[in-house]
Formats: C-alpha cells, structure tokens, sequence
C-alpha cells in the first residue's frame, strides 16, 4: 500500500506547462469546496441575507476573498517541505507539552466544531423526514451516520474526490441557475440594491450572525488546517521530492506551487459564486417575505429559495439539492478531520510518521468517532441554527491562529528558492490582522448577546 505521505524518489514528476495540463491536475481545491458548501451557505448564508437584506453582501465577499492567502502560504509550505499542516504548525516557538500549543489549541477548538456537523446531520435529516414521514428524523441521523462509515471506511482520497466533483456539480449548476432567475424578477432584486451591499455599512441586524458567518463561507478556519492535507494526498509533494540543492527542485516546487494556485483560485470561484448566490437568494426572497428561518420549519422556509424562483415544481428539487449538499459537506469534512486527529496521534507519538499502516488505523478510529459523535450532539441539541452559527464562531477563532502559523512559516522555515514576493507577504499579514480584529469582534458580540 502506498504511503502518500513519504517523500520517495520514484515519485517525482516534472510540474505541467499548459494551463490545460495544470487543470487536469486539480482536486484538493474541489474537496475543499465540497467541504465549504454546506450548512454555513444555505442555512447562516440565507439567515443573515434574511435578516439583513442586500447590505452585508460585502461580509460574504470579504470571507470568501481574504482567506485564500493564508490557504495558498500553508499549502506552499507543505508542497515544498512535504510536511503535513500540524507537522509544520508544531515548529512554531512556545509552551508545549508533546505538541505545542498551537496544535493543542486547534485540537480543542476543532472538536467543539463538531457541532457543525451535528447540524448537518440534522438538517438532512429533516429534509428526508419531509420526503419520507414514515422515517423519524432521528432514524435519519442513524442511517446517513452509517452511509458516512460505510463511504469513508472503503475508501481513499479518489473515492472522495469523485463524491467531492459530484456534489460541486449539482449545487453549484442549480444555485446558480435559482439566483440568476432571481436577478430578473424586480420584487426581489435590483442592481442597485446590490451595489448598496458593497457599502461597508454594518447591518443593524444580524450582527452575531454575520460574525459567525465569517467563519464559515468560503475557507472556514478549521479548512484552513485540512487543505495542506489533501495537497499531500494528491502527491503535489511527492512530485516535488525531498529538498536538494540545485535547479531542478527549484523547478519543480515552483511549478508545483503554481498547480497549486490554480487548484485554489478555481475552487473560490466556485464556493464564491455559490455562497454569493445564496445569499442573493435569502437576501432577495426571504427577507421581501419578512421571514426568518427559525428552528421548528428551518427546511420549509428555506424551500422558498427555489419555489419563488423557479416554480413550486422546484420544491423536490430543492429536498434533493439539500441532501446533496449537506450531506457532501458532512462527507468531506469527516473525511479531513479524520486525517487531522490521526496526524495529531501520529505527533504524540502514538505511532511513527513511516507508520503507514497504523496511520491509517488511527484515521478509521476517528472516522468513526467524527461520525458518531456530531449525530449525537443532535439527537441532543435538535437545534441546527444555534449548532451552526456555534460552530461558525469555532471555525472564526481557528482563522488567526491559522494566519499566524502561515507568517511564522513564511519567514523563518519556508525554503527562500520557493518564497513568495512581498506582495503576497504583505497580503499574508493584511489578511493575518483583519482574522484577529474580526476574531475579537466576533467574540465580544458573543459575550454580549450571552
């Protein structure tokens, strides 16, 4: 069985040339996205276009826009060196007790998220209860925790890169379509209002969900962590092989980088326009309505997207596009962090980085735990909007703690051959300052409305 994460000889390939050739090269971008759309889009997205109108479109373009370049310095520096995220987020300076704080802190932080999830499970649970009442919600949970197991205990990183194509393709096709419906139907959109979005006005309401929201549309904080990881099981790492001296790595890991680049860039095209449409769609149609989604009719109202748009003939549509999408987010997301934890275990030293094998038994363990324990917190909570909009806060603390992790790297380990140029650097920290100023303000709004 081959071992992803070992740098071996025979696996270097030069980088492709073409744009062409580069895109038949991209995937890790594709299961981040499918791990992006979910819950935060079309449940937080949709509440706070709700609530606020048209105004806080500018929060969704500045989520989605300011976080690719810490995404891109992470990835460039695991591309390079082959180390994984938390591997490499471990060699920062400070207390530490195995690991250092940092690794302890994301830990911590990531297993709170999992609440997250456990909205998820609900939420698609509740859309199938709607398409079949003879099943009970929680039956619901029960079945799609074992379809998780099922999926991701069989399979590698191609099984979930094809599920991962899949889903982007049906949400985004439909999304899209709904919204572009929308800019033509005058009671619900106008250019102007749009435009009015980009003010950076603060809405009056919905401030504690705009703070969640940060959060989680486009790279939440926690995917911050999980993209290096999916880098390195694609092999960009490997075709760049271990450091050496001379011009032809050099060639290589730049190259490879700039695959990289592509992988991202195209994937924020993509959850951007999505989150973006979904924000039209809740902004446009649910707050005309006056109307909220809260926790007892959470499916129905947001039905509303799609039927005021495209016909009540879309309503069976919407229940299968709901499906898809949560369900491809819980799927991918189970699916990175299973291999996070793992390579947390691994830098315990509960097995050794060659270990592939017990690597792997430590990936299935938390494969089953990331299941099983999301489910429950919603057979406890049954409240997917507060889960959300919870876990969105998590992911929003992540965010500069992933930045400053990216600036420690960028300067004191990432090889000089492959070093950005002092535009991105200077991006890199403009990004870093605004996730912390918003990482406090998202917390003091919480402090306050508690």
């Amino acid at each position: 069985m081959k071992d992803p994460y070992s740098l071996q000889g025979e696996d270097v390939a030069e980088p492709p040339r073409t744009l062409r050739a580069s895109l038949l090269r991209l995937g890790p971008g594709i299961v981040m996205a499918a791990a992006i759309v979910g819950s935060g889009e079309l449940i937080a997205t949709t509440t706070l276009g709700a609530q606020t109108g048209y105004t806080a479109l500018w929060i969704i373009l500045l989520s989605c826009g300011i976080k690719p370049v810490v995404q891109a310095e992470l990835g460039r520096y695991t591309v390079a060196s082959g180390e994984t995220g938390l591997e490499a987020l471990n060699r920062l300076p400070g207390p530490r007790w195995r690991v250092n704080w940092l690794v302890w802190i994301w830990a911590a932080l990531a297993f709170l998220a999992l609440v997250q999830g456990g909205a998820m499970f609900g939420a698609i649970s509740q859309v199938m209860n709607l398409m079949v009442p003879a099943v009970p919600v929680a039956g619901w949970v029960v079945a799609f925790a074992l379809l998780t197991l099922v999926l991701l205990l069989g399979g590698g990183y191609e099984r979930i890169e094809r599920i991962a194509m899949f889903k982007v393709a049906a949400f985004t096709a439909l999304t899209f379509l709904a919204a572009v419906v929308l800019t033509r139907m005058p009671q619900y959109f106008t250019w102007g209002d749009a435009l009015e979005g980009l003010a950076f006005r603060m809405p009056v309401q919905g401030l504690a969900t705009a703070a969640a929201i940060f959060g989680i549309t486009g790279v939440g904080g926690n995917e911050l962590f999980m993209y290096p990881y999916w880098c390195i099981e694609k092999g960009y790492a490997r075709y760049v092989g271990r450091r050496e001296d001379g011009e032809s790595w050099r060639r290589r890991a730049r190259g490879w980088i700039r695959v990289m680049h592509v992988d991202i860039g195209l994937s924020m095209v993509v959850y951007t326009l999505a989150t973006v449409a979904f924000y039209f769609l809740g902004a446009g149609v649910l707050h005309h309505m006056g109307t909220v989604p809260a926790e007892d009719d959470v499916i129905p109202v947001l039905s509303r997207l799609y039927t005021q748009t495209l016909g009540p003939w879309a309503l069976g549509v919407f229940y299968l596009e709901a499906v898809i999408v949560l369900y491809g987010t819980v799927f991918a997301g189970t699916a990175a962090n299973a291999r996070l934890y793992a390579d947390f275990c691994g830098l315990l030293g509960f097995f050794e980085k060659a270990d592939y094998l017990a690597r792997l038994r430590f990936q299935r363990r938390f494969v089953v735990l990331l299941t099983v324990v999301p489910s429950l917190l919603y057979l406890i909570f049954e409240s997917p909007i507060k889960m959300v909009l919870a876990g969105g806060l998590i992911q929003t603390i992540l965010l500069p703690l992933a930045g400053a992790g990216a600036i420690y790297l960028r300067h004191r380990h990432l090889p000089k051959e492959v070093a950005p140029g002092s535009f991105v650097t200077v991006c890199l920290w403009a990004a870093t300052v605004g996730m912390v100023v918003i990482a406090f303000y998202s917390v003091w709004l919480f402090i306050r409305s508690a």
